[in-house]
């Protein structure tokens, strides 16, 4: 199918993403106010302006908006406090369906703050994060497994946001993990695709993606000899491994393909890259039913954000015009 066949389905398909749902601040400082704290001599950060966007699987989800599918929701948990607030209007005003966003009081919003000096426009301070190194409340946790069947009944694709870093605290749960392969199992019909940091090798027959260096790790973790090996004990119909500039790694039973993508020269910013490849490649599965043309067309999309700053995403218009090039 073209990019124009594939484009022309996704108002009619429905995405849910679950998992972290964080925010991403981005913060701009004025280098000329850093002056010392009176008070602790150490010096200040003078933040000038301040936007503010959903990250995470928010930032899957921001690429689906834009890419034109028909209805997206994201189902995760934030704090009831200010960055909460902050991400859930930010997910309403992207038209994301945050009614499946759980507050809890209890723990603070997956946040990252990023430092970007206004004189250079570059990101170059290091990073303010508020994170969670705890276990997800058991109550909070009931709450996502909860709403789980009833949000996959109404979607045609699941994206897994399994973000965090932390051997604790991130939303996808080994109990969030055993119902989604259950439900995936229940629901074959629907593209079930996870992306994870740290635990690739956990996940259980669904659509497992990762880059070059996530993939090895949880080979390692896995005792499993390469990444075949990696798929299997994933019970896993497809693995996909990222390359960067290179393309993509296509795992199935029948064997391996590699699908290179165009070399796109001087990128602006490869921040969000691996997310808008997810969000592109694993609707056009959905569209196609065909690997090696879903992952195209992620490499397509992918292209397109690396030459924005921050994570930009992709409207179809600009797809379009990507694909005659």
């Amino acid at each position: 199918m073209t990019a124009a066949e594939i484009l022309a389905q996704f108002p009619k398909l429905s995405a849910l993403v679950v998992g972290d749902i964080c925010l991403d601040r981005w913060c701009t400082y004025d280098p000329s106010t850093s002056e010392a704290s009176r008070e602790t001599l150490i010096p200040r950060i003078g933040v000038v302006r301040t936007e503010v966007t959903a990250g995470a699987g928010g930032t899957v989800a921001n690429n689906l908006v834009a890419l034109g599918i028909g209805k997206v929701a994201v189902l995760g948990v934030a704090g009831d406090d200010g960055h909460g607030y902050e991400l859930a209007r930010a997910l309403d005003q992207a038209h994301i369906s945050s009614e499946m966003l759980i507050r809890a009081p209890e723990i603070q919003t997956f946040t990252y703050t990023k430092l970007i000096n206004s004189l250079t426009n570059i990101e170059d301070l290091p990073r303010v994060d508020f994170i969670s190194t705890v276990p997800l409340d058991p109550r909070i946790e009931h709450q996502v497994l909860d709403h789980l069947p009833r949000a996959v009944e109404k979607a045609d694709v699941i994206f897994i946001a399994d973000q965090a870093e932390t051997s604790a605290g991130g939303v996808v749960t080994p109990a969030v993990r055993h119902r989604l392969a259950e439900l995936a199992i229940h629901h074959p019909a629907k593209v079930f695709w996870a992306d994870s940091r740290a635990r690739m090798e956990l996940f259980r027959n669904v659509v497992v993606k990762g880059n070059h260096e996530e993939a090895e790790a949880a080979r390692r973790r896995a005792k499993s000899p390469d990444l075949q090996e990696l798929r299997e004990h994933c019970h896993a119909k497809l693995l996909i491994v990222t390359e960067g500039p290179e393309g993509a790694r296509i795992m199935e039973a029948t064997g391996e393909q590699f699908c290179k993508t165009k070399p796109i020269p001087k990128p602006v910013d490869i921040c969000g890259a691996g997310d808008a490849f997810s969000a592109g490649a694993a609707m056009a599965l959905a569209v196609t039913g065909a690997p090696v043309e879903a992952v195209r067309f992620g490499n397509l999309v992918a292209s397109i954000t690396i030459m924005k700053p921050g994570t930009g995403t992709a409207s179809p218009a600009e797809v379009l015009e990507a694909s005659r090039a």
